[in-house]
């Protein structure tokens, strides 16, 4: 009887070990979901606020539920603090600090040693962290996670020493606890800074990486052998007739609460090589079933095909539809993923919404594409999330294991190199790694770098494209077009860059120093309204109408007199956020332009829920006005909604006498176009509003 007691407590002491250990093990993966991205390199870089609440700090502690989370800069201070999900004065690090920094300390010192002759430490330091038990001043046990910050793609460069770390610290407490004890049936289970002396409590210490004991897990001790004597001991007064009865029952129940403990023990194994949300491989079992295939690849001389996989919009459905749905759909998404492939191939989640797939002897190139394809028409149809329907895309960066040395390192490198491609291109395609994606991605990066020099520096100008009234006489107002004075390629059009600023974190200081220049341009001028316009990502900074208007009272430029102009697809994001922003702007004064109208899918109830000012109609209109009777019925037909709307309309690409003359007979209210002037100087602009004749401003 005692054996049997003695193993249920060593099992049950076990899952209790293993129980938290499991918790512990949890914070580094939800870490890296977002520590490994390019974005998260940039925005700590800049120290963007609003990026890192909304996507690493505060959102940590929202989603995942870590109590404290600090960012940390290379020199160890803390440059962001959030506490249970909100932020949290700095400061706020110092009562960790004794506890957190020791491992903050030995994890940049395994860094320094790993990147060491290196100039980017990335591939070196990725993966590498500190996880350990902690006791806190107050006495508290936590649970602290250090992650490096790092790219996800080779567009970004990381240099040995500067990188900043993630920092999670979770309490052992009660909450914690308690989902211990509801997965592994601990009766009671609690944390304690002493050992109780009860007979009935059990008890396994919590020790630091040191070996010193900070505290102890205890619970309700299970001794089935006693339980059972006790629960049958009275049928034994009975008399021996019975004895062969309580004896079988006994064994009955000796081997049902053994085989429970087994099952217990099985989910803890399966749930250190298992994603608990999806239950499909999580990232350690991913990298050691890629070792194996590359292992046999290497014996057999059969081929691997490795699949990384992104979801376009995944952040979309979690922040308008809530975390809750955004699991759902994660759930449902490994489903999808599962059905496509053959039983013999690995799906795994690496985090966050990231995915891989391990395709075992595709027969050719073509056999990774077909999966691909199969794989983005499976995730293009719509999911159901509770009632909610939710539309994403993906995005496949493939590499197959002929294409690499051989290593996993190697072959995750080149399919994300291949995955950041996919992206940079359209979204919701595959892209298969060839050799002159390493040099696409280093003219990338190289452009990137030099494009954060040009926002710092003096590369950048503005041009002016005037906007005239219904005559072409008058100069009325004017749009801001940045141009990059590139040292190497020459004057470089928005075209060139503006994409590259919203992939890689930098339209937002590219966009604040647009509007900076501009509004200061416009204060000296007689000008009645300058227009900037804005990208849709900057409309992410909850703090964006506060930026503008503390940029328009520091220029000294009436609200009145700015014009925002924004793209229809701006609209069709229905985020409050967008909602919020503009209408705080259009409150101060500030004018709000649609652009591009008619290319989208702006509807009426758009435009009056956004109060629009004016609509810019495109260009792909004009250019056939006099030449397609049905667009020139839709013109018109735009111009009538704008004044029944109270909307002024503005066309732009005016580029011929004739589109001139039937826009004035439509009534349309400002005019823009190489008809009228090309983009100029701002001493040009300057010299031209004083002229009265259109062919006078030529330029």
């Amino acid at each position: 009887m005692q054996r049997i007691d003695d193993r249920a407590l060593s099992d049950q002491s076990a899952l209790a070990r293993a129980g938290l250990q499991e918790q512990a093990d949890e914070l580094p993966l939800e870490q890296d979901s977002s520590a490994i991205w390019d974005d998260a390199v940039i925005a700590v870089r800049a120290n963007d606020g609003p990026w890192m609440a909304e996507n690493l700090v505060e959102w940590m502690g929202e989603y995942y539920g870590h109590d404290r989370v600090y960012v940390l800069g290379p020199d160890n201070q803390p440059v962001r603090a959030a506490e249970n999900g909100t932020t949290a004065p700095r400061r706020r690090f110092e009562a960790d600090a004794d506890a957190v920094l020791p491992s903050v300390q030995q994890l940049r010192r395994t860094m320094a040693e790993a990147a060491s002759g290196l100039e980017d430490s990335t591939a070196a330091v990725l993966g590498q962290g500190e996880l350990e038990f902690v006791q806190l001043q107050d006495g508290s046990a936590n649970i602290v996670s250090v992650r490096p910050i790092l790219p996800s793609s080779g567009a970004v460069t990381q240099r040995p020493g500067e990188e900043y770390l993630l920092v999670s610290v979770q309490a052992i407490d009660s909450a914690l606890t308690k989902v211990i004890a509801a997965k592994y049936k601990l009766e009671e289970l609690v944390y304690s800074g002493t050992a109780s002396l009860l007979h009935s409590r059990a008890a396994v210490p919590v020790t630091a990486e040191n070996g010193r004991i900070i505290g102890f897990l205890t619970w309700n001790a299970r001794y089935p052998a006693r339980e059972l004597v006790a629960e049958v001991g009275p049928l034994l007064v009975v008399g021996s007739i019975f004895g062969a009865v309580v004896l079988a029952l006994l064994v009955v129940r000796l081997r049902k609460t053994s085989g429970a403990l087994q099952v217990s023990e099985a989910q803890a194994k399966f749930l250190a090589f298992h994603d608990p949300l999806t239950e499909i491989p999580n990232r350690a079992l991913f990298e050691d079933r890629l070792e194996r295939a590359l292992a046999s690849v290497r014996r057999s001389g059969s081929r691997i095909a490795l699949h990384y996989l992104d979801l376009d919009r995944f952040k979309h459905v979690n922040d308008t539809l809530g975390h809750h749905a955004g699991d759902e759909l994660i759930r449902q998404v490994a489903e999808r993923l599962s059905s496509c492939v053959r039983d013999v191939d690995t799906v795994a989640r690496l985090g966050g919404d990231e995915f891989a797939i391990i395709q075992i002897e595709p027969a050719d190139d073509k056999g990774a594409e077909i999966l691909c394809e199969r794989i983005i028409n499976s995730i293009s149809h719509s999911f159901d999330l509770n009632g909610d329907e939710a539309d994403v895309g993906v995005s496949i960066g493939v590499v197959l294991s002929n294409q690499t040395d051989g290593t996993p390192q190697d072959m995750m490198r080149k399919a994300d190199i291949a995955l950041y491609q996919a992206k940079a291109t359209g979204r919701g395609r595959h892209q298969i790694f060839v050799g002159d994606l390493d040099d696409q991605v280093r003219h990338r990066r190289a452009l990137e770098r030099e494009l954060r020099l040009a926002i710092a520096g003096d590369e950048l100008t503005l041009a002016y494209q005037p906007l005239y009234n219904i005559s072409g006489t008058t100069i009325i107002g004017a749009e801001a077009l940045v141009r990059w004075n590139h040292p190497a390629q020459g004057l470089l059009s928005p075209d060139h860059f503006i994409e590259l600023a919203e992939e890689r974190g930098l339209i937002g200081a590219l966009g604040m120093w647009v509007l900076q220049r501009a509004c200061a341009f416009a204060v000296g001028t007689d000008l009645a309204w300058i227009a900037v316009n804005f990208s849709p990502a900057q409309f992410h900074d909850e703090h964006l109408a506060d930026r503008v208007l503390a940029c328009l009272k520091e220029v000294g430029l009436a609200p009145e007199r700015l014009e925002v102009e924004i793209t229809e697809g701006l609209l069709l994001e229905r985020s409050a956020v967008v909602q919020s922003t503009l209408a705080q702007l259009r409150e101060a004064g500030v004018r709000i332009a649609l652009d591009d109208f008619g290319t989208g899918y702006s509807s009426i109830t758009y435009l009056r829920k956004y109060r629009i000012d004016k609509l810019k109609i495109d260009r792909s209109f004009v250019d056939q006005l006099g030449h397609d009777s049905e667009i020139d019925e839709i013109v018109r037909a735009i111009i009538q909604l704008a004044r029944v709307m109270k909307m002024r309309v503005a066309a732009e690409g005016v580029e011929t006498p004739l589109q001139h003359k039937i826009l004035q007979g439509m009534g349309c209210d400002e005019l823009q176009g190489y008809f009228l002037s090309r983009p100029v100087t701002p001493e040009r602009l300057l010299q031209m509003a004083g002229c009265s004749r259109p062919h006078a401003l030529l330029a």
